[in-house]
């Protein structure tokens, strides 16, 4: 997930005009208990969040703490996503699909070629083991610059002649795919991140706004198939633009695209599982408040 500079919500933009759909006119205890059916029924997908307070990307995570992890949302979720293939990240798809789970195991690409190797080599073990469901190689790496288009490219087309049994894709903003058209030829399905918040969408219209921006990577996938692997909404930090940070707020937002995703058979990763500290920073400190379980792994609502 990242905060991208540039893209504004418009409101003449919407398509749709079904505000707020399946949460209007709800109260905050209606609300609370939708989500607690949803989550009942399990939600499709979740984005996986590693690291305990003080902890942060580089640093080595304990199988222990993962499996502990799983075992507080596999109640809860039929799939998990995962990030990266090392550090610890490697236990996610395999404690996963113990636990009778569908897993999108992604390999972290960067600047650093030689860790992209170790990644992708990662990540090929846990495809030949069988712990693979979806292979995501990179994520926003675009976004960032630490590769150019051509560079990602090799590495996709690589990857897919290596492993020619599991679906592969690649990670970004859905407007990406529409700007890449090489992109997503090179992709066996699209995999698209969806935030109405950074594009500073204000609650009321973030429904119709998350759905344009599937329909938008729908148009460039030219008949593949889409998966949502990012969308959410945080329950408290800085407002940007109209898009305010609050419970309630979260609480719709998490509603509205997993009734709508259910409705309409769209695979969704809800972003994310628990909160993290050491995600403030360059997305302030709202960057630690993006989870459905708060940083000691009790549910919010």
């Amino acid at each position: 997930m990242s905060y991208r500079k540039g893209i504004e919500f418009k409101k003449s933009e919407i398509p749709f005009g079904a505000v707020d759909h399946y949460t209007k006119g709800q109260s905050y205890d209606d609300l609370k208990h939708l989500f607690a059916e949803i989550l009942q029924n399990k939600i499709h997908g979740i984005c996986f969040s590693l690291y305990e307070s003080g902890q942060q990307p580089g640093d080595h995570i304990s199988e222990e703490q993962v499996v502990r992890r799983v075992n507080v949302l596999k109640p809860y979720v039929n799939s998990i996503r995962s990030f990266s293939c090392i550090e610890g990240n490697e236990f996610i798809p395999i404690h996963a699909k113990k636990n009778g789970m569908g897993t999108l195991v992604g390999a972290w690409l960067g600047a650093d070629k030689e860790k992209n190797e170790q990644e992708l080599e990662a990540l090929s073990g846990l495809v030949k083991d069988g712990y693979v469901d979806v292979a995501a190689v990179g994520n926003e790496v675009l976004y960032r610059n630490d590769l150019s288009e051509q560079e990602l490219l090799d590495y996709i087309y690589r990857f897919k002649n290596e492993h020619p049994d599991v679906p592969v894709g690649y990670v970004d903003a859905y407007y990406e795919f529409s700007k890449r058209p090489a992109l997503a030829e090179a992709c066996d399905v699209i995999l698209t991140n969806c935030y109405p918040f950074w594009e500073k969408c204000p609650i009321e219209y973030s429904f119709d706004h998350m759905r344009k921006m599937y329909y938008e990577a729908k148009h460039a996938a030219r008949g593949k198939k889409v998966i949502i692997t990012e969308t959410g909404w945080p329950s408290q930090g800085q407002s940007i633009g109209g898009a305010v940070p609050s419970k309630e707020a979260a609480l719709k937002y998490f509603i509205n695209p997993q009734l709508w995703a259910m409705d309409e058979g769209v695979e969704c990763f809800y972003f994310t599982s628990f909160d993290e500290d050491w995600k403030t920073g360059a997305e302030g400190d709202v960057g630690a408040y993006w989870g459905i379980w708060d940083k000691n792994e009790k549910l919010k609502f």
